[in-house]
């Protein structure tokens, strides 16, 4: 497929049937969370494949323009509820490319009921947009101390298909770098709009804790099912 993103993959059993595609963070790269896909506990699921892209190389304006691998810019503000400037661009081009990671999973034999669409920061926040905007239903979103991007269009853009979609939601209530207030603002739109959300927050910063890993991995395994 054309611009389709350089990935990593995981398998946790021979012949899966379901998928995760988990982007990282600004910054990083598709490195990030391979790691945790072992302390997900997932014995009692079913085989899953785990695809984890890397986002382009782009300069971002609130790190002085410095180049790093970001899903979208992010510029002073954006973070803070001031700015209505959201790199829009930006945003919608991840998107599409994300999307092409879901059509190619399609095309390897998975059902898109049985992909899971996951994202820490910037990647949750491209897990939102493209994941209930997408046209197919999905097996849930995973949105890791995020928030929803490009909400004044959200109501016009989603996906009747992805109405019913489980949203896994979670916020550090310390979180330096998304402030935990637009991630609960983010849910309580999500809740008022007739969205099934499970919240959780935990006493950190932007990052990942224990307890939150073990929630993932129960959340991980219902959505896609158990072995049988």
């Amino acid at each position: 497929m054309e611009n389709l993103p350089e990935t990593i993959e995981i398998e946790t059993a021979g012949n899966p049937a379901a998928s995760v595609i988990w982007m990282h963070g600004l910054g990083a790269d598709g490195n990030d969370f391979v790691p945790t896909v072992r302390e997900l506990e997932l014995s009692g699921a079913s085989a899953i494949r785990f695809v984890f892209p890397h986002a382009p190389m782009q300069p971002v304006t609130i790190n002085n323009g410095q180049v790093m691998r970001a899903w979208y810019d992010v510029s002073f503000g954006d973070l803070e509820g001031r700015s209505r400037q959201a790199d829009e661009k930006g945003v919608r081009a991840s998107q599409a490319a994300v999307g092409k990671l879901i059509e190619r999973e399609i095309s390897r034999g998975t059902a898109s009921k049985n992909i899971v669409l996951a994202g820490f920061s910037q990647g949750g926040a491209i897990a939102l947009q493209t994941g209930l905007r997408y046209p197919q239903q999905l097996a849930g979103v995973m949105a890791l101390s995020t928030y929803l991007p490009l909400a004044e269009s959200f109501a016009q853009e989603a996906a009747p298909a992805n109405a019913e979609t489980p949203i896994f939601m979670v916020h550090g209530t310390h979180d330096p770098v998304v402030p935990y207030a637009m991630g609960a603002n983010s849910k309580d739109m999500l809740l008022q709009a007739g969205y099934a959300v499970e919240w959780h927050d935990y006493p950190m910063q932007h990052s990942l804790c224990l307890e939150e890993v073990r929630d993932i991995g129960a959340w991980l395994t219902r959505v896609l099912g158990r072995r049988g």
